[in-house]
């Protein structure tokens, strides 16, 4: 039996020789020198960056992570003589641990010299990250690298509350990642009343989280039950945000702004009258409110103001609509437009000819805002701004009232029967993708600090707002819409139950701010010296050299640092299943799997029979919608017949409508496909084949036109 004694004096690697502030600098004995020591029958490899080790003073044990091996770690006043040559570690300090057996951010004293410095077992790594069966409010979220018995746990209170952010290169693992920790935040066994909403703008997360989500996309598949219309009415903008995404970029102390902003004051308050909000008096409301008016009216009243003309002669009164000049249709009837389709009036020409009786002038106190009011129009007509101008049962009619209100568009993002709520941002123009994104943030967080005391309000059903591709609405100047309602909420979302889960590949044009705020870190592999900078900037310990890893992390690992955990560990994160991942994956150009194993339908090395046809090309194109309608599949309805059951390595499911010559493949990784045209007797060779995969990658795939379902 090995002697305590003798055991503790086995994981001796160095002594302390140098101490400045958090930084240790150890040099290793000289028994040390091979870098690989056995403890109990366990091999640790000594000195690996990122690594910890342990340095017993008196009752309490100080923990550190290894940042620097070598002559980098030779402290600059012994270089010279170099008295142990390069076996030099530098240590950063990070926290201290009890003989109880429990464990502390920061230390209360410091290492002397010639303390020893102990390598970390097993057990100490137990104790310091903690153990998710004795602790309910932690979470695994994979396990610590190099080491698959230890669990990688995160605070689930500091996550959500205190704000994080996931970033990493294209490709290192970053949605797959999100996947997994949400699949983790929203496990109904132990979060059943879990609330977390998804700012998705590439529509990459409905796959991943279809069970436990309800998705909210402006072209939703009527085939699938979980996916519902995306509705973000105009009404609920501030003013400010409205007025960029309708009229432009008046000038702010113009008479044109000041108008609008006294109509819309107006059209509220009237519309609160005709349809009254319990508890709320129309003598409190202002432009910023969010009571529905109608902008289709207040567009074509001041189209008419802007172009109208008028009878003038015998001293007619302008303000009176029956001395307006309108133009006839060819029956006689004056063209006034339409105020709710959107369709403007047409008014005659001016005319002031001496020997002409008939007079006809503008009206007056135009506001000279002709080229804002057609864009608008043009919004107003056209499906692409549907989603905000056009918002469903949310749509004002000309008297403002509507079928639906704010509580039950606020109840379907934050109190549905799922989870999740992702809101699909894909389809959304660019041009108005910032304010969208500010809107729908300032409602979430007005909404939950107001009700904060109520038990659908923040305090008692904390939300996670998690925004995905941040770089590209959360800019450096701070100024946008959305910034500023990121901002508020990382500064203030934690006193109300409102936190913050930041997603970039690019940290570096994110606001630093906004950065800064994140109490904790999944940093993924970043080669970008800028961007490195910008997340070691951010952090609150010592640790450049655990974030000069970052460039040499595989895919799907990540160090995780900040409040959520203990000590900063480098972790592979636990990813979902294969058929609950983003799609995000790299499109295969040339399949490394076999023709038979393949579940991938296209690339460059399958050879196509097949003339291309553009048709539903341009008409998804033109539509800005991917997913396939019936009508290009040619559907009417469905009489599917499922295939005998079989066994393949690559095929979980086919299936086939004979009156459509519509064949379904499902790939095991959940990806479905349909293949249009498909013959009977084709259909029912397949049905009878031995191999299926075999007979897909020879009969079907390159044969018959298909797409992804």
């Amino acid at each position: 039996m090995i002697q305590p004694e003798l055991a503790n004096r086995a994981t001796v690697i160095g002594t302390v020789q140098d101490v400045s502030g958090t930084s240790v600098s150890v040099t290793l004995t000289s028994d040390r020198f091979s870098g690989l020591s056995f403890v109990h029958g366990q091999g640790h490899k000594i000195g690996q960056i990122g690594s910890f080790v342990k340095i017993p003073i008196g009752y309490i044990d100080l923990y550190g992570i290894v940042s620097q091996v070598g002559a980098s770690a030779v402290p600059e006043k012994a270089a010279l003589s170099m008295p142990n040559g390069l076996r030099w570690m530098t240590v950063q300090l990070i926290g201290e641990g009890y003989r109880t057996g429990r464990f502390q951010r920061g230390i209360s004293q410091y290492p002397t010299f010639e303390d020893e410095v102990h390598l970390v077992s097993e057990a100490d790594l137990q104790a310091i990250y903690g153990r998710s069966d004795k602790q309910n409010h932690l979470v695994r979220v994979g396990h610590v690298a190099g080491s698959e018995s230890i669990d990688a746990l995160v605070d689930v209170n500091k996550l959500v509350t205190r704000h994080s952010a996931v970033v990493g290169t294209t490709g290192s693992g970053k949605s797959t990642t999100v996947a997994g920790l949400l699949n983790v935040l929203s496990d109904e066994s132990r979060f059943p009343s879990a609330r977390i909403v998804v700012l998705d703008l590439h529509g990459e997360y409905a796959k991943a989280l279809s069970d436990r989500a309800n998705i909210f996309k402006i072209s939703p598949d009527v085939r699938n039950i979980n996916e519902h219309r995306l509705c973000i009415p105009f009404w609920a903008l501030s003013f400010d945000e409205l007025m960029r995404v309708t009229f432009g970029s008046l000038p702010p102390d113009g008479k044109a702004r000041n108008v609008i902003l006294e109509q819309i004051l107006e059209a509220k308050v009237a519309s609160l009258t005709a349809q009254p909000i319990a508890g709320v008096d129309p003598s409190s409301i202002t432009a910023d409110s969010p009571v529905p008016f109608s902008l289709n009216k207040l567009w074509h009243d001041l189209y008419c103001r802007e172009f109208g003309t008028y009878l003038s002669a015998g001293g007619a009164n302008p303000s009176d609509q029956a001395t307006w000049a309108y133009e006839c249709d060819p029956l006689g009837a004056k063209i006034v437009g339409d105020a709710q389709s959107a369709v403007p009036p047409r008014f005659r020409k001016v005319k002031n000819v001496a020997s002409d009786p008939e007079k006809i002038n503008w009206l007056p106190d135009v506001l000279n805002i002709r080229g804002p009011l057609e864009a608008l129009g043009a919004r107003l007509r056209v499906a692409r701004y549907d989603f905000l101008l056009k918002a469903g049962d949310w749509h004002p009619e000309l008297d403002g009232t509507t079928t639906k209100t704010l509580a039950e568009l606020v109840g379907q993002w934050l109190g549905s029967d799922k989870p999740i709520t992702i809101l699909d941002l894909s389809g959304i123009p660019s041009t108005v993708t910032n304010d969208i994104i500010g809107n729908i943030l300032r409602v979430l967080y007005d909404g939950l600090f107001w009700a904060r005391n109520f038990s659908e309000g923040g305090r008692e059903r904390p939300l996670l707002v998690v925004m995905e591709e941040a770089h590209s609405y959360l800019g450096d100047n701070g100024s946008s819409a959305a910034s500023i309602a990121t901002q508020r909420i990382v500064k203030e979302g934690r006193k109300y139950g409102i936190g913050a889960m930041i997603v970039s590949q690019r940290p570096a044009e994110i606001n630093p701010t906004i950065l800064s705020q994140c109490g904790t870190f999944f940093a993924m592999r970043l080669s970008n010296a800028t961007d490195r900078s910008h997340v070691t900037s951010a952090l609150s310990d010592n640790l450049e050299g655990l974030t000069s890893m970052l460039p040499v992390l595989r895919t799907g690992e990540a160090i995780i640092l900040g409040e959520a955990v203990r000590l900063p560990m480098r972790t592979m994160i636990q990813a979902p299943p294969r058929d609950r991942r983003p799609d995000s994956q790299d499109p295969l150009i040339c399949d490394e799997a076999a023709p038979e194993d393949s579940m991938t339908p296209g690339g460059w090395n399958l050879k196509m029979h097949i003339a291309a046809d553009y048709r539903y090309f341009v008409e998804t194109w033109l539509q800005q919608n991917p997913v396939p309608t019936p009508h290009q599949e040619g559907i009417t309805h469905m009489a599917w017949q499922d295939f005998a059951p079989f066994t393949s390595s690559n095929i979980a499911a086919i299936r086939y409508d004979e009156d459509q010559l519509l064949l379904e493949v499902e790939f095991l990784n959940s990806t479905r496909y349909h293949y249009y045209d498909v013959p009977p007797q084709i259909a029912q060779a397949f049905d009878q084949a031995g191999s299926k995969g075999t007979f897909l990658a020879s009969t079907i795939k390159g044969h018959y036109r298909y797409s992804r379902v």
